[in-house]
């Protein structure tokens, strides 16, 4: 334990130290008693050892110290460097917005709001308007049930998590102390880290990659599937558009959409590559037919909440006979019909929060809306893809987080662009998890790219569309090689 903390120490040390460069700021490292704090106080001792200007601090909250806590803060002392201790009677230090302040008082094992005193020094800290660094997680934050006080959490600027991030990042209401992370790895096994059984994981590109199917020279149209997109309703073609269009820049050999009949000559005009059949109504779906051999069918978007309509969507989940992606008003249609989620087995589901409090039921903090999304997915045997800043994607009992996306993709469309890249997907074969996750590591991406050329306010569902083709080639391109450095000297 002892030489993890050293190790920690110095990751932890090589970050800073990487983007400091000996600058002459003023660190202040506020150290608890435990193994958190003991990461913390050794950190400190090697900055000192790099010149840097620091001011130790041991939150004294406890008569327990960790051993590995005490056994740095002796190496400390060995090199005259004298913290000062801080308990409920101390004053508040002064801490000038120009300087900078390394959080390490609590970590993962906190299981009980802080003590009166270090909350408002943990407030302190959080009203200087100095940079702060976190170690692990931010003092004060539970790691494994929800916040059960608004005060006496730091809200740190950056967190450097050891070994693994974890899951309160990713969550809405917990993830505001947590304004940006990276990993700190320290050495543990890779053979043993992935042995550990995890109900949640994070997925990117190489995660993904091993899972992509390169086209054949001499595929065809038909090698790549016949995708379906049912929706659209007066005023609300344009979902039907997006869907669609996304559909075709994903892949499928071919899309046909299915609208009402005001949906036709829109349709056919703005995107030809997209055939186009109808309803029999002029403004809404009632009898959602069709003789067509699909491989997948995106329905919802645009679809319209009328009383026709989704008496008609619950009719054709009963007959429905090939992969189904549910987005939109397709949702909000199973929220109003229970019955109907009798049919959904095997489909995908991606509400945005709104939508999952209709479907789940409302919740009081985010670990209890995991808790209801995991049991409705369990029930229903479905996929829930829960959108979000980390979208979730919920499938057999496991939830895979994603880091890709941006705020600028929070606009009006964007999820029709996910529905439509997921169903053409699962038209190329690709298997319910496998099109779901690259589904949304590649919409997300194309998000960034679409916020990287114009900014997040400039973001819109066609702009993600246009760079579909961008987030395809980034995913498949290779990592670069790292060039072998030019031998020294000695060396040769």
């Amino acid at each position: 334990s002892e030489e993890l903390m050293e190790r920690a120490a110095v990751s932890l040390f090589n970050w800073l130290h990487q983007r400091l460069q000996g600058a002459p700021v003023k660190i202040h490292l506020f150290c608890g008693i435990g193994n958190n704090g003991g990461d913390g106080v050794a950190l400190a001792r090697h900055l000192w050892e790099h010149g840097y200007n620091i001011q130790v601090y041991v939150v004294n909250y406890s008569d327990h110290r960790s051993p590995d806590f005490l056994t740095n803060l002796e190496r400390l002392k060995e090199r005259k460097i004298w913290p000062e201790f801080l308990n409920e009677n101390s004053p508040l230090p002064d801490i000038p917005d120009t300087d900078f302040v390394v959080d390490a008082v609590f970590g993962i094992g906190l299981n009980r709001p802080p003590d009166e005193w270090v909350a408002n020094l943990i407030e302190h800290i959080n009203s200087s308007g100095a940079f702060v660094l976190a170690v692990d997680v931010p003092s004060g934050l539970f790691v494994d049930k929800p916040v059960a006080h608004s005060s006496g959490i730091v809200k740190a600027n950056f967190v450097l998590t050891i070994q693994a991030p974890k899951v309160v990042f990713y969550l809405p209401l917990t993830a505001v102390y947590v304004e940006d992370w990276d990993v700190v790895d320290i050495g543990m096994d890779r053979e043993f880290l992935e042995s550990m059984e995890t109900k949640f994981q994070e997925f990117g590109k190489f995660d993904l990659i091993k899972f992509y199917k390169p086209r054949p020279k001499f595929a065809h149209k038909g090698s790549f599937g016949h995708g379906l997109i049912i929706g659209g309703s007066h005023g609300k073609i344009g979902a039907v558009n997006l869907a669609a269009t996304a559909c075709l820049k994903t892949g499928a050999g071919l899309v046909t959409a299915f609208v009402p009949q005001c949906g036709y000559l829109p349709l056919q005009t703005a995107v030809p590559e997209v055939m186009v059949i109808t309803d029999s109504d002029q403004d809404k779906l009632t009898n959602i037919a069709f003789d067509l051999d699909v491989k997948a069918i995106g329905i919802g978007i645009g679809m319209g909440t009328a009383p026709e309509t989704q008496e008609a969507f619950s009719e054709f989940l009963k007959v429905r006979k090939a992969p189904l992606v549910i987005d939109a008003d397709g949702i909000n249609a199973l929220a109003n019909k229970k019955p109907s989620l009798d049919h959904i087995k095997d489909c995908i589901l991606t509400p945005h929060p709104g939508e999952l409090e209709r479907l789940i039921g409302a919740w009081e903090n985010d670990f209890e809306k995991l808790e209801k999304a995991f049991s409705f997915a369990e029930k229903y045997a479905c996929t829930l893809v829960i959108k979000g800043a980390y979208t979730l994607v919920i499938h057999k009992g496991f939830g895979y987080f994603n880091k890709t996306g941006n705020p600028g993709m929070a606009t009006g469309g964007s999820g029709d662009v996910l529905t439509g890249m997921i169903t053409a997907l699962l038209c190329q074969g690709y298997a319910t998890l496998q099109a779901t996750l690259i589904g949304v590591y590649l919409h997300g991406l194309a998000g960034d790219f679409a916020a990287r050329d114009g900014g997040y306010e400039a973001v819109t569902a066609t702009g993600i569309i246009d760079k579909i083709g961008t987030a395809f080639m980034e995913f498949l391109r290779p990592p670069e090689m790292t060039p072998n450095p030019e031998p020294s000297e000695e060396e040769e």
